[in-house]
């Protein structure tokens, strides 16, 4: 039951525009301005009031009488009871209460991700080094295209050591762990070629462990989709930009030496 009242909280929120909703770069770029936003204004009223009182009680000056200035280790008076305290408990609290819940709704979506049906799914394997993608009809990839604006649902896996698949520009990272599935999503808003990368140390050709992410129009990718056979491979982008080789041995070879 509370799991059930969290999420309806939280939908109702994400429809007000209160949590943010889109790509994954879009949210983490909301959180980043909300915590730099926030702690830009508390920054600066902290340093104002403490300036403010350092100006307040400075020494001279022709201010008169100091029956008023703080001495060092007797305890502040007309502090109104303690109700300057409280009032910056209480405030303390709202705030840090409402950016850990509103934070809370956001990274819940971003780790839900959108419906299984408002998605497609792509399997990705790692292996020592490079990946490979499967797609639904059985079609195998060392390169992973995608439809613009369409979220996409990575299945990631590994076949022999521990690796972790992430696409930085879009904000993608997940594990692939043998014997084990993890899954992650993103939507792209922009067509073009994108860098996915190991992020796991995983052996001598992990530098070299990196693949192309191509963003097509929906309806090229739709030609390209159709065209692929089931269980058929593709090596290598046909978009006539150099990609990384599955298998580096020349590279290895040189670092070997």
């Amino acid at each position: 039951m509370p799991t059930i009242i969290t999420g309806v909280t939280f939908g109702v929120l994400a429809q007000t525009g209160l949590i943010p909703r889109g790509t994954r770069a879009f949210v983490f770029e909301r959180i980043f301005e909300v915590f730099l936003l926030l702690g830009t204004a508390v920054g600066v009223v902290v340093v104002g009031y403490m300036l403010y009182n350092a100006y307040k009680y400075r020494a001279g000056g022709g201010r008169g009488s100091d029956a008023d200035r703080p001495v060092l280790g007797e305890l502040p008076s007309g502090s109104g009871g303690g109700r300057k305290l409280f009032t910056s408990f209480f405030l303390s609290t709202v705030v840090v209460i409402s950016l850990v819940s509103w934070t809370y709704g956001t990274l819940l979506f971003v780790e839900e991700g959108p419906e299984a049906e408002d998605t497609m799914e792509v399997r990705v394997e790692g292996y020592q080094f490079g990946w490979r993608f499967v797609y639904p009809n059985g079609h195998e990839s060392d390169t992973l295209r995608v439809p613009r604006n369409e979220s996409v649902r990575l299945v990631v896996t590994s076949d022999d050591v521990f690796h972790n698949f992430g696409i930085p520009a879009l904000r993608v990272k997940t594990d692939a762990i043998p014997g084990q599935e993890t899954d992650t999503w993103f939507r792209a808003e922009e067509t073009g070629n994108y860098t996915a990368q190991c992020y796991e140390l995983c052996g001598s050709g992990h530098s070299f462990m990196t693949a192309t992410v191509v963003v097509m129009e929906p309806d090229e990718y739709e030609s390209w989709y159709e065209s692929t056979e089931a269980g058929g491979t593709e090596n290598g982008s046909t978009t006539g930009e150099t990609t990384a080789e599955s298998d580096p041995g020349g590279a290895l070879a040189e670092v070997a030496r």
